[in-house]
């Protein structure tokens, strides 16, 4: 990501925390409203039998290559992309791209 890049971004996240809603009110009232953020690693299809045939150990290979970033999704929407990383014997996602689409994620 490039310095203009993110100086766009920290100011974009600098009006949002000083604008106000439509009625005027702060947009602080929303700060404890939850959130499903979802991290996707990929996704496949498989017919019912080979869903039927999974077991302990079966690796499923998924559309995405090892080191391809991950669609990081609020309430099904894609918002960014990231890396994996681990932290203390936990898996986290360290944030890359803000993608500002707000597209809506096709089911497949």
């Amino acid at each position: 990501m490039t310095q203009d890049q993110l100086a766009t971004q920290g100011a974009v996240a600098t009006d949002l925390k000083e604008s106000a809603g439509l009625d005027g009110r702060p947009i602080e009232l929303l700060y404890n409203v939850d959130m499903a953020v979802t991290v996707e690693l990929g996704r496949t299809r498989m017919t019912m039998r080979e869903l039927l045939a999974l077991r302990p150990g079966k690796v499923i290979e998924l559309d995405r290559l090892a080191r391809a970033p991950v669609d990081i999704l609020v309430n099904n929407t894609l918002l960014a992309r990231g890396e994996v990383v681990v932290l203390d014997e936990e898996l986290g996602v360290r944030v890359t791209e803000i993608t500002g689409s707000g597209a809506e994620r096709p089911s497949s």
